[in-house]
């Protein structure tokens, strides 16, 4: 059994090769719910429905959210009509977030409207929220002068991110509890492996919820660099990560995760400092530009795990 932590895209990429490599039946993925929201009457949980639409083949490659091929009657229709989404959301995608929606009004925990889609769409791997409780990860920002709490929505859709961060929040951690169903994923995994998704927005509130930490210090815990160079390979991982006080760098990305990690999957562009990393390091291609990329370094994580 294989845990994977995923938020934000860089995660599920490699999820569409590790469903390539191993069993799915075998692939148990946490997902990241801080950016969970609102828009008017309609529940957004966007890691968990990018991870959704990856295992079952649906992502739409070129957004990375949202089903491939998609109409946009409803978002236009809406628009129209003076309702502006600021998300473009395509019919297809809504039926999933209208799903959603209903049953969370009714009562069901988050987790099990997920375990429904995912039988759903014939999803072999589980895919579990990593809680049932609200987190909200929020950018602490300074507009005009003055510092304001943004959702991530607004500072990454509506902003584009091109606001001065001064810090990241993860509202309601301490008192949220992770799904029973992630704590036994990671106790009965063999190994862990981290993506290369954002370490401050799409995988640190995994790891701010209460036992998460402590399980993964008992597991052979991997983790593959965002960070290439000094540069993330996509999104505002450099930009959060500096602003949480770490290099960006995959020494930066050793520090944040030093505390559960083992073992470093680092891009052959880093080679040269592969030493000064206190842990074992795996020194491979980490960009997966093609379906060949992405079963190559699932494939390369599994051997080398195999070895350890």
């Amino acid at each position: 059994m294989i845990t994977v932590l995923s938020g934000g895209t860089g995660t599920p990429k490699l999820l569409q090769g590790l469903k390539r490599v191993v069993d799915s039946k075998n692939l148990s993925i946490i997902v990241n719910t801080g950016e969970d929201t609102w828009i008017g009457d309609l529940y957004l949980s966007p890691d968990v429905d990018t991870v959704l639409y990856t295992l079952s083949d649906l992502i739409n490659e070129e957004t990375w959210y949202g089903v491939k091929e998609d109409t946009f009657y409803t978002y236009n229709q809406l628009k129209m009509l003076g309702f502006d989404e600021i998300l473009k959301i395509g019919d297809k995608d809504r039926a999933l977030k209208m799903h959603k929606t209903y049953y969370l009004r009714r009562g069901y925990k988050l987790s099990e409207v997920v375990e429904m889609e995912r039988k759903a769409l014939n999803i072999d791997a589980k895919v579990i929220p990593m809680t049932d409780d609200k987190v909200e990860t929020k950018i602490l920002s300074k507009i005009e002068g003055k510092a304001d709490l943004l959702k991530f929505h607004d500072f990454w859709v509506k902003r584009k991110g091109e606001v001065e961060v001064l810090d990241v929040i993860y509202e309601n951690s301490i008192y949220a509890k992770p799904c029973s169903e992630a704590i036994n994923a990671i106790k009965n995994s063999e190994f862990v492996i981290i993506g290369p998704s954002n370490p401050i927005t799409s995988i640190g509130p995994i790891l701010s919820l209460d036992g998460i930490k402590e399980e993964l210090k008992h597991k052979k815990v991997i983790v593959v660099s965002p960070i290439v160079g000094n540069s993330a390979v996509s999104g505002p991982a450099g930009k959060l990560m500096k602003v949480k006080g770490y290099d960006v760098s995959v020494k930066g990305v050793y520090e944040y995760y030093k505390d559960i990690i083992d073992v470093l999957v680092i891009d052959s562009k880093d080679k040269d400092i592969s030493g000064e990393i206190p842990c074992e390091v795996l020194i491979t291609n980490t960009i997966m530009k093609t379906i060949d990329d992405k079963i190559r370094l699932a494939k390369n994580i599994i051997e080398f795990c195999g070895s350890l």
